[in-house]
């Protein structure tokens, strides 16, 4: 009785609508030549914003290569932080803690002078999809 049941549920099943996934494609200008790796850090929420331990994705492009293609992600509100990690240490090193001293960037590319804000780097990425440029600053 319950195979016949599941005969009968898994075509209703595969005729159901999949969840919308988007993709965002990420370039990064200006990036010095040499150095490290670039990393690109994916957020989908304020809380945390911008430490690195709350990304919700966390990417190192191999050497050479300044674009990423992210697929299956879901339509909403996102923000990008992407650096240069030159010395290879595996994070943005940062002055007192606080300022860069590294090449990073934004997604919207909003002039920073203190903590940034998520506010100002987020975009909204639609199910059909977007792509992003992050000027990178040392």
């Amino acid at each position: 009785m319950m195979l016949n049941a599941c005969y009968f549920a898994l075509p209703l099943m595969l005729c159901l609508p999949m969840a919308d996934a988007a993709a965002l494609d990420v370039t990064l200008e200006g990036a010095r030549p040499g150095g490290g790796p670039l990393t690109v850090l994916l957020f989908d929420r304020a809380d945390g914003f911008p430490g690195e331990a709350h990304a919700s994705q966390r990417h190192v492009l191999p050497a050479g290569q300044s674009t990423l293609a992210l697929d299956g992600l879901q339509p909403g509100q996102y923000a990008v932080l992407a650096y240069h990690d030159e010395d290879g240490n595996g994070e943005l090193n940062r002055f007192l803690g606080m300022i860069p001293q590294e090449g990073w960037g934004l997604s919207n590319n909003p002039a920073a002078s203190g903590k940034p804000a998520f506010k100002d780097a987020a975009f909204t990425l639609p199910e059909s999809g977007s792509a992003v440029t992050v000027q990178l600053n040392y």
